[in-house]
């Protein structure tokens, strides 16, 4: 029942804002992109560095991750390092991140208790992390169209295993704009039209559109 003495114009607290959440980036790495067959990879691409510019416009910590990356799964694809030239990069051996000291001591170290998820495999790379995660008190949201699995069905199956467990599924525009959640919100507000004209697709394309006939403060 609605308490109608308490309904004020007031955001829910399960929102993500700049001050609450944290990007964990997971195997984002060559070899691990030749395995994805879940959907294209050059969107996975595209919204995996949508995702960062997103975190960064809004000085949001992230903590990035690799596997073996000098045995078998190569560096951090250059367009997400580009992002974070001075960001330590945590290498592991384990699948699942969570079971590495360094990378659950970099994640405890951002002082946040939502954590937005984006990796590969969805399947192994992503799941277990989240899960483990959420089993020890996190609130955690998966990126989805920022990950990838080795099949339609490996991703999607995936996904309902997180989102059965008590995981937020989400996409990187969502996470943007839900960031932003305010076009008068000036200072980020040139920097997020800036990174959707990049990576929004049509939407981009929209924004230039409006902002070429109505103004350079067109509203998203």
């Amino acid at each position: 029942m609605v308490d109608f003495a308490q309904v004020s114009a007031a955001p829910a607290p399960d929102l993500l804002t700049p001050d609450n959440c944290a990007v964990l980036f997971v195997d984002h790495q060559p070899q691990m992109f030749f395995g994805t067959g879940s959907g294209d990879r050059t969107a996975i691409i595209n919204a995996t560095v949508g995702l960062a510019k997103a975190a960064k416009v809004f000085d949001v910590p992230v903590v990035l991750s690799t596997v073996a990356a000098e045995s078998f799964s190569g560096p951090l694809m250059p367009q997400l390092a580009d992002v974070f030239p001075d960001q330590k990069i945590v290498d592991r051996s384990t699948m699942n991140a969570w079971e590495d000291t360094a990378f659950v001591d970099a994640v405890k170290a951002t002082g946040r208790t939502k954590l937005v998820i984006a990796g590969l495999w969805t399947e192994v790379c992503v799941v277990l992390p989240a899960l483990s995660a959420l089993a020890q008190g996190y609130e955690v949201y998966v990126v989805t169209d920022a990950s990838g699995g080795v099949s339609p069905q490996a991703h999607e199956h995936a996904v309902q295993r997180m989102v059965q467990a008590g995981v937020v599924p989400v996409t990187w525009v969502q996470v943007l704009l839900e960031l932003q959640r305010d076009w008068a919100r000036a200072e980020t507000y040139l920097p997020v039209m800036d990174v959707v004209k990049e990576h929004g697709g049509t939407y981009g394309l929209g924004i230039v559109y409006a902002q070429t006939f109505i103004g350079a403060h067109a509203a998203g």
